[in-house]
């Protein structure tokens, strides 16, 4: 339209669009859209409005502006105002958004802006409820949004923000060169940069300022929403002795096997080789795969705390937080799902160190363990607003697998009592997966390579197993 005016100058036309494209910014933000809100006065409705911004991409609300963008009549605010609109905001949504707060003249008259940004960890309530702003209006989010949200703002988890609480002071330099060495180990390829460029390289700081994982994972001091009860129980209500950790998250790993180990039973089987084999109740490599499992998806904004209770026959293992949206546990169990983790930087730096082989796999190798070892597979379970894990030390018996029977029967009517226990659990490994390597049944079974290769050795002099192929692209056959 302004290039059909005669004999205009193109830099002429050029200003008079920036002006009047100016006054249409000026007239759409004084009209209230996706971004904007105007109200009277301050009422739960302006907190409705702020959650539906935190929800969706941020937005402000003005008040004593009336409905059509004027300025209220006789409104005043003051500082004491503000502040205590504030604290409502805060104390009326959960999780807790502080909205910024500023007077701005609008129109000739002052009135109070508040404004927040989206909120990183959503869906934001609001007495329970949720909002979305659409256009001009807040809408009240459905069951399948709230989940759907959820599972979006997870793409950056919370360990992956700044903690406003705790500094680079409060983290121990000394555990950081341990984690560095933890990545190196059996590496080519090295970390040879200070700890402070490393934890910079890996997102766990900024400047100073240090994010919720670097806190949880390399604390000095003790860490409170890291808490884990540990207890052994003769009976549900008796406990014979406990611990209470807090420690930062690698050091909790090794706190908590070293408790479980300490009440656990333990037996020496004499093989015929100058060294005993060593047998714990349970599949200890299965065990450390459950305990870092808690440990990296736990939801640590959870006032609830971790908990393990050892009993005579069965450990029970209680993290605060269910499964994501969208996976239920019979899909865990059967590893019908894709993995997705809540605390994706701690997750990330448990699998630099080493400690995580593959995301998603770690149920299949509790499972396999647990079933090498002659063992009932553990039971998984949602309870309370967290997850639970039970482990067993009794034999399997319910929902054994075919070839657990079919072995079983024919196997030990043939071998009779000529196996022992950690033959039988290597046995049970090939039958699971012919292609299974030696290293794998190591951590099935929590033997050396040198324990397995020797009792491998004895399974092939007695006819039971026999290497088909190359060691690495043959397998192994079971012979009944």
């Amino acid at each position: 339209m302004l290039s059909v005016i005669p004999g205009a100058d193109n830099a002429v036309l050029f200003s008079f669009k920036c002006i009047i494209l100016y006054f249409c910014k000026v007239i759409f933000m004084m009209k209230e859209n996706n971004y904007t809100e105007f109200k009277s006065s301050f009422s739960d409705a302006v907190v409705e409005s702020l959650v539906a911004f935190s929800n969706t991409q941020g937005g402000k609300v003005f008040i004593g502006i009336d409905d059509k963008g004027n300025p209220v009549k006789g409104f005043s605010v003051g500082a004491e105002s503000l502040q205590k609109w504030v604290n409502e905001v805060k104390n009326k949504t959960q999780p807790s958004i502080i909205p910024d707060v500023e007077i701005v003249e609008l129109k000739g008259g002052l009135v109070a802006e508040l404004s927040v940004k989206e909120f990183p960890i959503k869906p934001v309530s609001f007495k329970g409820r949720y909002f979305k702003r659409v256009r001009n209006s807040n809408h009240q989010l459905s069951a399948n949004e709230i989940s759907e949200l959820h599972l979006k703002s997870y793409n950056s988890s919370w360990d992956n923000f700044i903690s406003p609480k705790y500094h680079l002071n409060d983290i121990s330099i000394e555990k950081v060169h341990d984690f560095i060495h933890k990545c190196n180990k059996d590496k080519e390829i090295i970390i040879e940069d200070d700890p402070l460029t490393v934890l910079g390289k890996f997102e766990l700081i900024e400047n100073t300022n240090v994010t919720n994982a670097c806190f949880l994972l390399f604390s000095k001091k003790d860490v409170f929403a890291a808490t884990i009860e540990l207890g052994r129980f003769s009976t549900s209500t008796i406990i014979k002795d406990g611990l209470t950790l807090r420690s930062d998250l690698f050091a909790e790993v090794e706190e908590v096997l070293n408790f479980i180990k300490k009440h656990m039973n333990k037996e020496y089987i004499i093989t015929g080789i100058p060294q005993r084999e060593e047998r714990w109740q349970y599949p200890m490599q299965s065990l450390r795969e459950i305990v870092i499992n808690m440990i990296v998806h736990r939801d640590y904004m959870s006032s609830t705390d971790s908990s393990i209770k050892i009993y005579d026959d069965h450990i029970e293992f209680f993290n605060p937080g269910k499964l994501p949206a969208g996976i239920s546990v019979t899909q865990l169990v059967n590893g019908n799902y894709v993995s997705d983790v809540r605390n994706k930087k701690i997750a990330a730096t448990f699998k630099e160190a080493q400690l995580i082989e593959k995301y998603g796999s770690g149920i299949r190798r509790i499972q396999q363990g647990f079933i090498a070892y002659g063992l009932r597979p553990p039971l998984f379970e949602e309870l309370q607003g967290g997850f639970r894990v039970t482990v067993y030390s009794r034999p399997e018996t319910l929902n054994e697998p075919k070839w657990g029977k079919k072995w079983g029967k024919k196997g030990g009517e043939k071998w009779g009592e000529k196996l022992s226990e950690n033959q039988m659990a290597i046995i049970r490994g090939m039958l699971d997966d012919r292609k299974i390597t030696v290293a794998e049944l190591c951590k099935l079974i929590g033997l050396s390579q040198t324990a397995v290769e020797n009792n491998i050795k004895t399974l092939q002099k007695l006819g039971a197993v026999s290497r088909i192929g190359s060691a690495r692209a043959g397998h192994w056959d079971v012979h009944y």
